[in-house]
Order: C-alpha cells, then structure tokens, then sequence
C-alpha cells in the first residue's frame, strides 16, 4: 500500500514539470510562483545550469588572502583552516543559489545557548557551537515586505527577518536579492516587493525548451524507422504473398552486422528522410538557449558549453564576457564573504591562537593587549578574487619586467643617501619584491639584516678614516641598471 502511494506521488511531481511548463497560460511575459521556480530548478535541464554554472565558476578559484600586519603566514593558515572547517564556501553558495531561484534569500548565524533576537556577541564565537541556517522567500515570507513610503528613512530597505515567529537580530543575518527591488513591482515567487527569479523574464522560452525535448525524442524515435519498398507481384494480393513480404520485413527487422539478405533490384530499403529539419530544428534550440541566457543577462556561452574547451586563457571575446558576468557574480557575492570574515577572524585569530604568536614571536608582541593585535590584524585583512583571465607566461613576465624595474631605480636613488639601519631595511625590502617575481627567480633570496647593517657600519667608519687620512675612495660600482639588466633577466627567463 505504501509502496503504491510513493509510485503514485512520484507520478504526479514528474508530471508537474510539464503540465506547468506546457500549459497554454504561459505566454510571453508571464511570471514564475514560488512553486514553478522551484519545479523549474528541480527538474528542468536547464533549471540548474541557470542557477549554479555562474556560482560554480565564480568560486572556482579560491580568493588571495593577504594580512600586511603582523605574521602574515601563520595568521591568513589560521583563517583559511577554519574557512574551511566552518564550510563556508558551501553556505555562500546555497544562499546565492535560492536568492538566484526565488529572487531574495537570508543567512542566519545560530549559536547555541545564545537568543536568535538578541546581538551577535563576535567575542564569544570562539569554541561556541555555531550552525548556519539558510531561509528561502517562504521561511520568510510576510518579514521582508519592505518599506514603500518614499520619505521613509528605509526606503526599498530589509529589516530583520522573522521565521515561524522567531524574530532574528540583523547581526546574526544576511539578505540577498537577485537584482534590486523596484517600486510597486511585486514578486510572486519571493512574496513581496523584492527581486527577482532568473527564470522570471525566460519562463517562456524554457517552455520552448521543453517542446524542443519533445521533439527530440520523436526524432530519436523515427530515427531506426526503415521503409522497405517491396514489389507485389499481380494486381490481387493473395495471402501467400502477403506471408511472403511479412517474411522479408521479419528478415529485415533481425538483420544486423554479418547478415545477408536479398531483396530484387526494383525493390530498395531507405530511412525516413529527416534532412530538411535538421537545419531549422539545430537553429530554433540555438535561438532557445540564446533567449534562456537573455533573460538572465548571462553569455549564452555558459549554457551551451562552447567556450569551455577553450578554456579562460585564450583570451577570446568570449572568455572576456564570461569573466566580465563572473566578475559581476563575484562583486554581487561580496557582501555573504564579508559576513563569514568577520565571523571567522573572530574564532580563528582568538586569545588562545594570540598566545602562541606572542611566544613564537617575542619582539614583535611583547606586551601587546589582544584586543590591539586583533584589530591590527582585521584593519589589514584584505581578500581579493584572482582574474579569470589567466594571462600568458610571456605577458606576466613583462609585468615582472615593469615591476622589477621600477624597485632597482628606486633602490638606485635611496641607498647613496640612506644611513646604514635604513640602507639595509631597503635592500630587505628589495629582496621581498624580487623573491615575488617567481617566472625571473626560481631561488628565493635570503638576506642577514643585522649584518648587512654591521657592514654599512663598518663602510662608513672606513670612509670617514679614509677622508680623514686626506685619501680618496673609489666610487662604487653602481648597482645593476634597470634599463639593460632587467631585459637581459628577463630575456634569460623567457629562453629557459
């Protein structure tokens, strides 16, 4: 009984799809519900690729984490270790992925022991439970109306969220809409004045998609039909002719590789011939597909798949829209990974882990409070995507050339007039720019700061004895020119 029941269910979802998308209400212009939205994700080909492909390439590649004060190394190892424990790369992408269904979505930080309705206390993050909770359009629905007075000082603006009578504090959420919310203009599928679904202005084409799966099913099935066009034999056909033709068609429908059969030469075996709809029927799902990504303002190319066996380091015109509606993704997506840093510095970089820095690093941390050390940490965090347009060997190693050339000049004019101590802080700094230039130096430089300063030291005590004697120092050789050496590096770097 139970077991009919879930056969019987079954039937009914996979007959939704189609009963909706093929209906003849559906005309130009029409407007998903909430539940259309989510039969389209679910089921339709095309569904999951208009949601998740422009997420998928956007966080493709992981995002260049750079902290500038203080030991960078083991600070930004902290942060990514729980980055990735948290599994905050997941939440971000589920929470972009129902904005992109249903036109809003919220993230909300639980803690356990902690009111939903109350502040988020970030200094009691660390070795708290924490889970994340991820609300569509109808957990949601009737809290994120929005204010529509124009004079309103939250004009167009979210609030806090209430789920099934639970309120949450804004400290502990994050919303996001798929577009901005535009005056009067009500989303079905979100339930209020909000933004709205990717499918809202392609509903009709995938429609149009779906006739076209259609139609690919009756050509593979009219595909394997053969016509045999046999011969009869008098004008009245008697049944030992008709056992006769029924037997050539038996043998023609068992033929396969290896087998032989004879038919007269009046008589011919063909196909069905469906050349003529090739051409129109390849051209109609071209212009679907086309019409699908309009709707969305996404590169057609994303849904056809073309563009990717080329790859992003082509540098072709399409590679260059894709990255540019990538780009648009990442910069949209921005305000979900400011959410979790904020969250993540708090429990990654916490006073135990600041313990251990103080010890490993004495000099530099000696009676520093924790709460001065965070905030030094946090002011520097910077987290940036790489291009997508991975540039060629040859131009980087050009950039490197520009680069290296501009620290050799500026090195050419500071240490002649710099005092020993800042002389060798220059040279360090040096060697930090070109231990950067991996495609140049394949070795990293490593240089003893208190001795160069001994040395400079010491320089400077023999001049002065020098000058005093009445003798004359030779000039030093000057350092290496950053109009000659740097091209013969980089030439060197370019043969091997």
């Amino acid at each position: 009984m139970n077991v009919s029941t879930i056969e019987t269910n079954s039937s009914v979802i996979g007959s939704k799809l189609k009963e909706i998308l093929l209906c003849d209400d559906i005309e130009p212009g029409s407007e998903p519900s909430y539940e259309t939205a989510k039969l389209i994700y679910e089921y339709h080909p095309i569904g999951k690729k208009m949601v998740d492909k422009p997420i998928e390439i956007a966080q493709s590649q992981k995002r260049e984490i750079n902290v500038q004060k203080g030991p960078e190394d083991i600070v930004k190892q902290k942060f990514e270790e729980e980055w990735k424990a948290i599994g905050a790369d997941k939440y971000i992408a589920n929470t972009a992925r129902i904005a992109r269904i249903y036109g809003i979505s919220t993230i909300a930080i639980k803690v356990k022991g902690q009111k939903d309705d109350t502040p988020l206390d970030f200094n009691k993050l660390y070795n708290a439970d924490i889970s994340f909770s991820v609300f569509d359009p109808l957990n949601t629905a009737g809290s994120l109306v929005l204010n529509l007075d124009p004079n309103a000082f939250d004009f167009l603006k979210t609030k806090g969220i209430v789920v099934s009578g639970q309120a949450y504090d804004r400290s502990r959420t994050k919303i996001i809409m798929n577009e901005d919310p535009i005056y009067l203009s009500y989303t079905v599928a979100s339930f209020g004045f909000v933004g709205r679904s990717v499918y809202q202005r392609s509903l009709y084409p995938l429609k149009s998609f779906i006739q076209s799966m259609i139609t690919d099913d009756m050509i593979t099935r009219k595909a394997g039909v053969f016509i045999a066009k046999l011969k009869w034999i008098g004008a009245v056909v008697s049944s030992v002719m008709s056992s006769a033709a029924s037997f050539k068609r038996q043998l023609l429908k068992e033929a396969k590789t290896d087998n032989v059969i004879s038919i007269t030469p009046e008589e011919s075996i063909e196909t069905l011939d469906m050349k003529n709809i090739d051409g129109a029927f390849a051209l109609a799902r071209k212009d679907i597909l086309e019409n699908i990504a309009a709707g969305d303002d996404m590169p057609a190319k994303i849904l056809i798949d073309e563009t990717f066996a080329e790859g992003f380091g082509e540098g072709t015109e399409d590679a260059k829209n894709i990255a540019q509606f990538v780009n648009r993704i990442r910069v949209w997506l921005n305000p979900i990974y400011e959410f979790f840093d904020k969250i993540v510095q708090y429990r990654a970089w916490n006073e135990d882990f600041y313990a251990t820095v103080q010890r490993d690093f004495p000099d530099m941390y000696r009676g520093v409070p924790y709460e001065t050390a965070l905030k030094d940490w946090q002011n520097s965090f910077r987290a940036g995507w790489p291009n997508l347009l991975e540039e060629p060997d040859s131009k980087k190693a050009e950039a490197e050339e520009v680069k290296l050339k501009a620290v050799v000049a500026l090195e050419e004019i500071l240490l002649p007039i710099l005092d020993p101590e800042n002389k060798a802080r220059a040279l360090q700094w040096a060697c930090d720019n070109f231990n950067e230039f991996k495609l140049l130096f394949g070795t990293p430089l490593e240089l003893d700061v208190d001795a160069l300063v001994d040395f400079f030291e010491e320089q400077k005590d023999n001049q002065q004895t020098a000058l005093e004697a009445g003798l004359q120092e030779p000039k030093p050789q000057a350092p290496f020119s950053s109009k000659d050496s740097a091209k013969k590096l980089v030439a060197l770097a370019s043969r091997k």
